[in-house]
């Protein structure tokens, strides 16, 4: 298994079109918006990214980070069997993600995904 990216997860209440105003002056440029969250790529860079999420439509929490993997059925094994404290159970998302949320020691959630 390998790591993709690793992205931010930014709780916010400001409106999506400040956020990408201000980050847009930093060369950041929209690159997915759900309405519940909204994530800014570079274009010169896309694996640099930062979201920005009002909540989760499908999850109890709001994630610290996003990790992306190539396989995240291998992580979630990992961390399953490793007795990590799992707060999201690994499902497929509708907007094309398979992904699980679990607690890390510093009791930060992260959202742990692949795209499918």
């Amino acid at each position: 298994m390998s790591v993709r990216r690793v992205m931010p997860v930014v709780p916010s209440e400001a409106a999506a079109e400040e956020s990408r105003e201000f980050y847009g002056r930093l060369g950041f440029e929209e690159v997915m918006n759900l309405g519940w969250i909204m994530t800014l790529a570079s274009p010169t860079l896309p694996a640099a990214q930062i979201s920005f999420m009002t909540s989760d439509e499908t999850a109890p929490v709001i994630p610290d980070m996003s990790i992306e993997v190539d396989d995240v059925d291998a992580a979630y094994a990992a961390l399953q069997e490793s007795g990590a404290d799992i707060v999201h159970p690994l499902q497929d998302e509708e907007w094309g993600v398979r992904r699980f949320f679990v607690r890390d020691p510093n009791g930060r959630v992260l959202n742990v995904l692949s795209h499918r």
